[in-house]
């Protein structure tokens, strides 16, 4: 077989991105806050942007007129006053220097250890050990050295002490010791190898000591997470009230995280994205433009390039990079603006009893439908609702709230699967906790309103809203 080379020409088409049309793309799926410091970035990297709004704050302070001089005479005046009555105002503040050094309230969970380790007065060795200890419990107040894996709680433990001593060359012994000195530490329960250890520590040091609650919690914790107390009490040779008393114990004044309070993140509002405001009868949008860069070309750069010969071609062509690059970022950004405020406008349009009249009237809505609407494909819908909140008459949802499937009722009309989801959670919320409602059961109140849904389809949204079922969720005490 012969083989041979040649020429030949062929028409295809490609779809190729464009630099401007992925910096498009990305500008869109991102939230608000993440533009802005990505674009706070840009500005920082890119010598030929401007922000206006970082010149704003020196105009003004320009413009500020001057302060008035002080009345010196009332001053001296007031201060006179002040010393009669023997104490001298123009000492230093003494209490705001004892405000200064209260440390925070909070802190992590590894500094209280540390500083409890501290007081114990240890020797050195054991302290040395302490901190080695403390370094490797975790956020929730486990002491995590060791797969768990198949491993049962007693072998957990076992394995956790070798693993301290193969790291740290102490003895099994003294590693066992300092653990158990931690273990006695705030908050109680701090530093347990499991679940079981950690409940029992907490146990052990309550102020009156169950001998119930620990040989519950010692060997029937399986049981007890499932809920099967006939067993439990059958086993432990007692009446279900008596067990009862027991778990209540346990559920009430035990913490199978004892270190979850300590070093929490604070809890950050929702910034929104864009604000619904009603105006009469009508809906206006409006976008969220506050801390946004104001982007500007640098006129500086722009007089450079026109200069002839003023630099050389090598910098010339850096510039010319940067100002396209602006460009690009300006027009990205201005684009971004417009299609958000076109899709929430849209969204305002097909959503317009909802806003009116609550989530009853929340029609359902895809993504196809906006995008038809304002000429876009769908996956830009999708990415402009991405991360991304709105505030409304109705409180702040995100954008993705408001597209959801739908089903018929009996009555032929429309309802949303957040309409049907709240009145699940109306349902569990109003049962009686001794006697949870079935899946079954909420299937027949759900047609009772006139939603026929399928048991399955309401097992589906029962977890979606974290519930357990009926066996789990039933109160014994």
């Amino acid at each position: 077989m012969a083989y041979e080379l040649k020429q030949e020409l062929k028409l295809t088409q490609n779809l190729v991105m464009t630099p401007q049309l992925q910096l498009a793309i990305k500008l869109l799926q991102l939230s608000r806050l993440e533009l802005v410091d990505m674009v706070r970035e840009e500005v920082g990297t890119n010598p030929v942007l401007e922000d206006n709004m970082e010149s704003e704050p020196e105009q003004e302070k320009e413009a500020a007129p001057e302060s008035p001089e002080v009345d010196w005479d009332a001053y001296f005046e007031q201060q006179s006053q002040y010393r009669s009555g023997g104490i001298d105002f123009n000492a230093k503040d003494e209490e705001d220097d004892f405000m200064s050094n209260i440390s925070s309230s909070g802190g992590g969970l590894n500094e209280h250890l540390v500083w409890q380790l501290k007081m114990c007065g240890l020797p050195e060795e054991d302290a040395t050990l302490g901190e080695f200890i403390i370094g490797n419990i975790d956020e929730d107040g486990y002491l995590r050295l060791v797969e768990r894996g198949s491993l049962s709680d007693d072998e957990i433990e076992d394995a956790t002490i070798k693993e301290i001593t193969r790291l740290t060359a102490a003895s099994g012994e003294r590693s066992d010791r300092v653990l158990k000195i931690i273990q006695q530490f705030d908050p109680p329960g701090v530093g347990a190898r499991g679940l079981r250890e950690c409940l029992l520590i907490q146990a052990r040091n309550l102020p009156v000591r169950d001998t119930v609650v620990e040989d519950v919690i010692e060997h029937h914790l399986a049981n007890l997470g499932k809920k099967n107390y006939k067993v439990i009490a059958r086993q432990l040779g007692i009446s279900l009230e008596e067990l009862f008393e027991a778990v209540k114990v346990i559920n009430k004044c035990l913490n199978p995280t004892p270190g979850s309070g300590f070093g929490a993140d604070e809890s950050r509002a929702i910034v929104p994205d864009v604000y619904i405001h009603k105006i009469g009868d009508d809906y206006v949008v409006t976008l969220n433009e506050d801390g946004m860069p104001k982007l500007k070309i640098s006129p500086y750069y722009r007089e450079l390039l026109k200069g002839n010969g003023a630099v050389t071609d090598q910098a010339k062509g850096y510039i010319q990079d940067k100002l396209r690059s602006a460009v690009w970022l300006i027009k990205s950004v201005h684009q971004r603006q417009r299609t958000i405020y076109r899709v929430v406008e849209s969204i305002v349009k097909f959503q317009r009893e909802f806003l009116d009249r609550g989530l009853k009237y929340l029609r359902p809505m895809v993504l196809k439908n906006v995008a038809e609407e304002i000429g876009v494909h769908e996956s830009t819908v999708s990415r402009v609702t991405s991360n991304k909140y709105v505030q409304t008459p109705r409180g702040i949802f995100e954008l993705k709230y408001f597209f959801s499937s739908g089903m018929s009722k009996s009555d032929g009309s429309d309802v949303t699967a957040e309409y049907i989801k709240e009145k699940v959670r109306d349902i569990i919320k109003s049962e009686d906790a001794k006697n949870p409602l079935s899946d079954k059961q909420i299937v027949e109140l759900l047609k009772e309103s006139g939603i026929v849904v399928a048991r399955r389809t309401a097992t589906k949204y029962r977890e979606a809203l974290g519930y357990l079922s009926s066996s789990r969720r039933k109160v014994h005490y």
